[in-house]
């Protein structure tokens, strides 16, 4: 088995080691979740991209494989959102982890049917918010995180949220190694969340050719061109491209993407123009940006799934930069954690007593 930290996170969540695999859409299938669940870690599903059906075919295929725990990513503000949280709990999902805050009846019904409610924060009020409402955890990325990120170092935004909330604190953004994971319950965290780091792993289903393109590249960007909102990616031709675009062709771009997406995600168009207005209403966008926000799932599948590196965005977090390899999941898991009980034994040793 190896080496074991344990921490109030893998109590809550049952999981061997304090180490969490976040719910990247196009790429977080049951292929990678059940390799992370098997080695110890909180595999999470990521289902933003995934119809109601193809959500609970995900969940039974990581049942299948593993009796280990798991959990799924939900977007709150979804349309079906409430269906996603009947299925989770009559699947009995262990975890249910949320990219933007749920509200607070979602987390009530969760939690009385015993799943463990973990939403993703970027600031500090937002974790008091959402542990105010009954959260068991919070997840806190900070601005070296792939995806939509926002502006804080992890080093400055953790150890806010840490001082700030009574519940286990993820650290997410900038995590690669055991080094991180040891300078993360220092700061007094209770595990790291990696996402660019799983999706570089032998495990993961994203296209060898896109697998080569992440470990070339060294620079990312954070870029509003995608979907209107602060998302970090690798830098590309492509995104160069979209920085230098103007409104009109954005606009034909996000049109066209909008007519693609609801053929991938088989959602009508009322309920897309719902999940705008959700989003409109939460993130206070223009509709030009709730428009420019249909970019994201096409642009992200054509690289992921296609393996258009040359077509597709491809989310990427600062670690990016110091990947040179892509090892199983259980190796990536063992070696964080020996390296992180290493580090802080060494440390304990060196300090006066």
């Amino acid at each position: 088995m190896g080496q074991v930290l344990e921490t109030s996170l893998t109590r809550l969540t049952g999981v061997r080691h304090p180490v969490v695999q976040t719910g990247m859409g196009w790429v977080a299938g049951p292929r990678l979740v059940t390799a992370v669940a098997r080695a110890g870690g909180l595999g999470v599903l990521g289902s933003a991209t995934m119809s109601l059906d193809e959500l609970a075919a995900a969940i039974r295929a990581v049942r299948a494989r593993t009796g280990e725990p798991f959990g799924v990513n939900l977007r709150a503000d979804a349309s079906d959102a409430g269906d996603r949280i009947d299925l989770l709990i009559s699947e009995q999902v262990r975890v249910a982890s949320f990219a933007l805050a749920p509200r607070r009846e979602l987390i009530a019904k969760l939690k009385d049917a015993g799943v463990v409610v973990i939403p993703s924060v970027g600031a500090r009020r937002h974790a008091e918010k959402v542990a105010a409402w009954g959260a068991d955890a919070v997840l806190v990325q900070g601005g070296e995180g792939g995806g939509h990120t926002g502006p804080i170092a992890t080093t400055l935004l953790l150890p806010q949220v840490v001082d700030a909330v009574d519940i286990p604190v993820i650290a997410a953004g900038g995590f690669f190694d055991g080094r991180g994971l040891a300078a993360a319950l220092a700061y007094g965290a209770a595990g790291i969340a990696m996402g660019t780091r799983f999706l570089l792993t032998s495990d993961s289903s994203v296209p060898d050719a896109v697998k080569r393109a992440y470990l070339a590249g060294t620079e990312t960007v954070v870029t509003r061109q995608v979907d209107g909102i602060p998302h970090r990616v690798l830098r590309t031709p492509l995104v160069d491209g979209l920085e230098r675009s103007g409104p009109v062709t954005r606009t034909i771009r996000a049109l066209r993407n909008a007519a693609r997406f609801k053929s991938i995600s088989r959602m009508s168009w009322p309920e897309l123009i719902r999940d705008g207005l959700a989003m409109k209403h939460g993130k206070e966008l223009t509709w030009s940006q709730v428009l420019m926000a249909a970019n994201t799932p096409v642009l992200l599948k054509a690289a992921m799934v296609d393996g258009r590196a040359d077509l597709g965005v491809l989310a990427s977090g600062q670690a990016v930069a110091v990947i040179d390899d892509l090892p199983s999941c259980e190796a990536l898991i063992d070696a964080v954690v020996t390296r992180a009980a290493h580090v802080l034994g060494r440390l304990g040793a060196d300090l006066p007593h």
